[in-house]
């Protein structure tokens, strides 16, 4: 039988499955290994039964245990647990609550205090739902209550939720790490200027629209003191400590991201424990938390794994590169073909399905052209963070729309998401145009 009509029947089925709501992990790992059976059963052009289900079986278990034994899959548990303790020892939200106080008085300080607490929660906990939840939850409502425009109040958060999968430590990273087997400490570095950039990028926006229209964020009145404003810097202290170990390690050769991921969480605990924020019920009820997210991340992963070792067996990835190959495609037109199936997967799919779904066939094209994997996968979360906000099924938009109920509909969010994702646009084509943003800080690491 045919392994590349085998391994292209297996991507339709899988996409099928998932438009009808099949969970991910079931969809990829079903698949897989039907289509193994059926490739080993029908290996000597009779069917074979017997000898496919011993093949089949040492096939899915042997990639499956694998990948739980990774060394680098280690650091996602700890990465999730760093996030969750920090939020209940309340140190990711210190970051938000300094940028408050120091930018209250500009016209739309608070939207973009916001946009920089989700970039300060990102640098600690790597997951973007987690920080448009967690940051919604403080954010928006607060400015509702001050009178600003609800597409702005809302927007501006939903946009710097996707912050998480770009600035390091991020989930994706990791997961795109493992499977393509680049350093990881080297994505989390590509990460740092892109993602500030993007950061920029969005307090940009939100200057530009209250500016414009001063109604959308009515002004500060009350008056913040010098004492104040160096407070609250002060108190924002332990989530740029920890910041600085986990860059500031990776980069001067002194952890790897996992043992920077370990040096972190026990830094958590003690400072949440000395500072009076968090106790043993916290802790507990943060690494359940933990338990149940890494769970459901490796079951993904594992399944991924066996439909990637799947996707090798039928040959359909060496078939696709000879077939873009003929077609003499220049890297601006595969580029942008990528670009638009990413797009398009992420307004229906989660970043990380997307990612496990595409990556087979991205990578064999990509080595195929010469391109730097490391720069190559900051481009892919940057297409996957810009799925988290486009409609119609944008993820953060829909958490932020749970958050703040019925006050504000997910349709005014998605009106005022436009201006952020013009932004992301931007900023994505910079990234593909100078890869120079992504590759200098990891290109000068120890």
């Amino acid at each position: 039988m045919d392994g590349t009509l085998v391994g292209l029947i297996a991507f339709a089925s899988v996409i099928a499955l998932l438009a009808v709501r099949v969970p991910i992990a079931f969809a990829l790992a079903g698949v897989a290994t039907a289509g193994t059976f059926v490739m080993f059963a029908f290996r000597t052009g009779t069917f074979m039964g017997e000898r496919a289900v011993r093949s089949t079986t040492s096939l899915v278990y042997s990639n499956s245990f694998d990948l739980i034994h990774s060394y680098d899959l280690s650091m996602i548990p700890l990465f999730i647990a760093l996030g969750h303790i920090a939020y209940r020892a309340d140190i990711t939200t210190r970051i938000y609550h300094a940028a408050r106080v120091w930018l209250v008085s500009i016209p739309g300080g608070v939207a973009m205090a916001s946009v920089v607490g989700c970039g300060g929660f990102s640098a600690i906990t790597g997951s973007s739902i987690a920080c448009a939840s967690t940051m919604g939850r403080i954010c928006s409502p607060e400015m509702l209550r001050m009178g600003y425009d609800k597409r702005l109040a809302t927007a501006s958060v939903a946009a710097g939720g996707t912050l998480g999968s770009l600035i390091p430590p991020s989930v994706l990273f990791i997961i795109y790490g493992i499977f393509t087997e680049t350093s990881i400490s080297k994505l989390f570095l590509a990460g740092i200027l892109p993602g500030i950039l993007t950061l920029l990028g969005f307090l940009l926006v939100i200057y530009l629209w209250v500016r414009r229209d001063p109604a959308a964020a009515p002004p500060f009145n009350g008056v913040i003191t010098r004492a104040e404003r160096v407070e609250a810097a002060i108190q924002a202290w332990p989530a740029v400590a920890l910041f600085v170990i986990i860059i500031g390690g990776i980069y001067g050769g002194f952890f790897t991201a996992t043992e920077a991921a370990a040096v972190c969480v026990s830094a958590t605990i003690i400072i949440g424990f000395a500072q009076r924020k968090l106790d043993i019920k916290g802790l507990f009820e943060a690494l359940r938390e933990t338990c149940i997210q890494t769970a459901s991340i490796f079951l993904i992963a594992a399944a991924a794994k066996i439909f990637v070792a799947f996707i090798a067996l039928t040959g359909v990835a060496p078939a696709i590169v000879e077939f873009v190959t003929a077609a003499d495609l220049s890297s601006f037109y595969l580029l942008l073909s990528i670009a638009i199936i990413y797009l398009v997967l992420g307004m229906f799919l989660d970043p990380i399905g997307i990612m496990v779904l595409t990556l087979p066939l991205m990578i064999p094209l990509i080595d195929s052209y010469g391109f730097d994997l490391i720069w190559f996968g900051v481009v892919v979360i940057k297409l996957l963070e810009i799925g988290l906000i486009t409609p119609p099924v944008g993820l953060n938009v829909f958490v932020i729309a749970n958050v703040v109920g019925k006050d504000v509909s997910s349709e005014t969010i998605f009106a005022g998401i436009l201006r952020f994702l013009a932004i992301d646009v931007i900023v994505l084509f910079c990234i593909i145009a100078f890869p120079i943003i992504s590759l200098l800080i990891p290109g000068t690491m120890s």
